[in-house]
């Protein structure tokens, strides 16, 4: 029967088969092909033996958090506590278009923000929105809900963003830990300690440990521009243009007139930068 890992213990695999979860090891042909099964991985399992005999080719997977097949990525943003970071969002959107998952933007702790903090937000939702991007509040909790129904779905950002939070908000019955933030470093504790797809809303979200950084570094410069899409519809005059140093360059110009965000070139360029 044909199944999906959704939590790996010790040596052994809790795969979830139609109406069934089993736990069950890999058999040994497996190894010899040098490949480390995922969370997220589709799977053949022998029912009668209780073992997993082979694994079918993945869509995608991530490095960190190690996962596959991954249909939507939700970028949990806090916007306070630890506050916003534009670089790491656009971080994250990058490294997830890359790996060619559907992001979708979820801030969190609007609360805690004052009116003219949240006007600023409220340009950045828009503006990622004409990006094609979904961008909600964590409190639009059934909004979410249809967007994610019947995908695989990982949710990423700092730690004590709010992560675990927004999963228990989906499902009260999880009851998952959650911790306040450290005031001295501006960072959350972690609370998640590995890698675990739960069935919530007619979906499979992943809750993963949190992380404060990511690295580009198995991408190249063509990658990076390729995950911008407000720069793919402008014709620059050079050809294979990297919006970086060419004088005449019509994105800079476009930054220059507020068409695209001063915050969305400048965390290109330090990507740009980064890779090198």
């Amino acid at each position: 029967m044909i199944g999906k890992i959704i939590k790996k213990e010790s040596n052994n695999y809790i795969v979830k088969c139609a109406d069934i979860v089993l736990k069950v090891p890999v058999r040994g042909k497996i190894n010899f092909k040098n490949v480390n099964l995922l969370v997220g991985d589709t799977v053949e399992v022998d029912l009668e033996n209780k073992i997993i005999i082979d694994f079918l080719e993945r869509k995608n997977s991530l490095r960190r958090p190690k996962i596959a097949n991954v249909d939507i990525c939700i970028i949990v943003m806090s916007l306070k506590k630890p506050d916003f970071s534009s670089y790491l969002l656009d971080k994250n959107i990058t490294f997830v278009l890359y790996n060619k998952i559907n992001p979708i933007i979820c801030f969190t702790k609007s609360d805690l923000l004052n009116e003219e903090d949240l006007e600023k937000i409220k340009i950045y939702k828009t503006y990622y929105e004409n990006l094609g991007i979904n961008v909600i509040f964590n409190y639009e909790i059934e909004k979410l809900k249809k967007i994610i129904k019947n995908k695989t779905v990982v949710l990423t950002g700092q730690t004590g963003a709010g992560k675990s939070t927004l999963l228990n908000k989906l499902d009260s019955n999880l009851k998952l830990k959650t911790s306040p933030i450290s005031e001295a470093l501006n960072r959350g504790v972690h609370t998640t300690k590995h890698v675990q797809l739960y069935e919530i809303c007619d979906s499979l979200i992943a809750d993963t440990p949190g992380f404060s950084s990511l690295d580009l570094l198995e991408m190249n410069k063509e990658d990076i521009k390729n995950t911008f899409r407000e720069f793919k519809n402008i014709n620059c005059v050079y050809k294979n243009c990297m919006h970086y140093k060419e004088d005449e360059c019509l994105v800079k110009k476009e930054v220059k007139n507020k068409k695209i965000l001063q915050s969305r070139y400048d965390n290109y360029i330090k990507f740009i930068n980064e890779v090198k």
